[in-house]
């Protein structure tokens, strides 16, 4: 029969099990046997939470109270009250005062008393927590004494070492930490080297400590790239808008370009119709980008065409309406998306209509 949990009611303790195999009948006599490499990593971890409570009040204040706590073979997770992520010196502080109490090998006492005297031996309690006539107080050497009715190692250098895992948010003004002590810090170490010789060999470093060079050197490598691809898309975003050009007709005076472009970035088509307005003054110009279902529409007008009552905000709000969209901009530039690119011979329709009202 296998133990999996352990309540109390009414000063009675109930063991709650599962049975593996063979029967168990009312009268049959058992016995108890405790799992004792699991036991101690379980005292390890809990006496390291008291350890870690008493190092947090320390380096961050006496505001620091237990929010909550849990404590199983693989680690020890702990809750306190505190009003700001801990910085790294802060966690450096903490980790290094709670080993450093580990390592003094300090004597774990627990005595029984009330109350009263164990909050005049200044022991920390839990707050709302309710406590009967006779309460156990755990004193680690001088540094943790604390109410606590848990398992624990006998002396603080059983704990091994102790290391952080993590320090997060769980609520308003209440922050977490969790870590690991013993046979859970080598696991740990074990882990990080692997994941060390695992990093050095993707990245072909031969020695495992050039790793931080060797990513550098692909992080440089990698901008040279980028910046090569950038400029090759330019250069064939560049000729391919170029191209729109012989689309480009008179109307009404203006020098009228209405035209769908494929595949490219809404900073070149953007570059492009900024530049064809500072060349030619009676430019109105409105592409639709079409990338992967999406529309963007862009549009850029001449001073000369501005001064016949063009504006390209509206011209843009016009277009993008058609195409279940919105947006607008400056007289000179504007920008909106649509849901429908399909509909863009309609939306250039409707900008050819409104420029007929203009004035010959």
């Amino acid at each position: 029969v296998t133990v999996t949990d352990t309540k109390k009611a009414d000063g009675v303790y109930f063991h709650l099990c599962h049975m593996e195999n063979g029967e168990l009948s009312v009268g049959d006599k058992v016995v108890l046997k405790v799992d004792g490499v699991r036991r101690n990593a379980i005292r390890r971890n809990h006496s390291a939470c008291h350890l870690l409570q008493a190092a947090l009040r320390q380096v961050l204040g006496a505001h620091v109270e237990q929010a909550g706590s849990y404590v199983d073979e693989n680690r020890v997770r702990f809750d306190f009250a505190h009003y700001a992520p801990l910085s790294e010196e802060e966690l450096d502080k903490v980790e290094t005062l709670v080993n450093r109490h580990i390592l003094a090998a300090e004597s774990v006492n627990t005595v029984e008393t009330d109350v009263e005297e164990a909050k005049k031996a200044g022991a920390m309690a839990l707050f709302g927590e309710k406590y009967g006539k006779v309460v156990r107080m755990v004193k680690m050497g001088d540094f943790s004494t604390e109410l606590c009715g848990g398992t624990h190692v006998s002396n603080t250098g059983n704990v091994g070492l102790f290391k952080i895992i993590s320090e997060t948010s769980v609520a308003a003004g209440t922050r977490r930490i969790e870590g690991t002590t013993g046979f859970g810090v080598l696991q740990l170490m074990a882990d990080k080297d692997r994941l060390i010789a695992d990093t050095a060999k993707e990245l072909k470093a031969p020695n495992p400590h050039d790793i931080a060079k060797k990513a550098a050197q692909v992080e440089t490598e990698l901008k040279a790239e980028k910046s090569r691809v950038e400029a090759l898309e330019s250069r064939i975003a560049s000729e391919k808008l170029s191209s729109l050009l012989e689309e480009k007709k008179e109307f009404k005076g203006l020098s009228l370009l209405l035209s769908k472009t494929e595949n490219m970035t809404v900073e070149a088509v953007r570059a492009f119709c900024d530049n064809l307005r500072e060349k030619d003054p009676s430019c109105v110009v409105l592409l639709g980008l079409v990338n992967e279902g999406k529309l963007n529409l862009i549009c850029s007008v001449g001073k000369n065409a501005q001064q016949k009552g063009v504006n390209a905000g509206t011209l843009v709000k016009t277009a993008a309406q058609v195409c279940g969209g919105g947006g607008g901009g400056r007289p000179d530039s504007a920008m909106a998306g649509g849901k429908f690119p399909e509909k863009l011979p309609q939306a250039f329709q409707a900008v050819l209509e409104l420029l007929e009202k203009l004035p010959e």
